[in-house]
């Protein structure tokens, strides 16, 4: 665990399920895991600007790839990727566009890809979509 990420424990008021963070936390951990067991850094992990945050940026031959990861513990209500609304994906639009302004990379090649990461049991399912959405920054 690195110097910025605090300890997550189970939900207030002694339900014994996790805390919302703490799913999103392993969530995205699950899911650098992944890329980085698939050849692929993780250069950034929550990257925030005013626009918003995206969860992990990592490099994939040479294109940029802007990851919006969604967990759960189940998808009894709805798969984790239905999460991703069109306003979530202009905010992570305007913050990608942020990232490679700031980082000077603006005619970099880029992408938007989400990673749905459920839990059944003990045992994780990840999802990935790959070019998931386009660019938007519009409405």
């Amino acid at each position: 665990m690195g110097p910025e990420q605090g300890e997550r424990g189970a939900a207030p008021g002694g339900t014994g399920r996790p805390a919302r963070a703490d799913i999103a936390a392993r969530g995205e951990e699950a899911a650098a895991a992944y890329f980085e067991a698939n050849g692929t850094p993780v250069l950034a992990r929550n990257y925030r600007s005013r626009y918003g945050e995206i969860d992990l940026i990592v490099a994939d031959r040479g294109t940029l790839v802007f990851v919006e990861v969604k967990a759960r513990t189940s998808t009894a209500v709805a798969l984790p990727q239905e999460a991703v609304t069109g306003r979530k994906q202009r905010r992570i639009c305007r913050t990608a566009l942020a990232y490679l302004q700031r980082h000077g990379r603006a005619g970099q090649a880029a992408r938007f890809d989400v990673v749905a990461v459920t839990w059944r049991g003990g045992t994780v399912r990840i999802e990935h979509l790959p070019d998931a959405f386009p660019l938007r920054v519009d409405g």
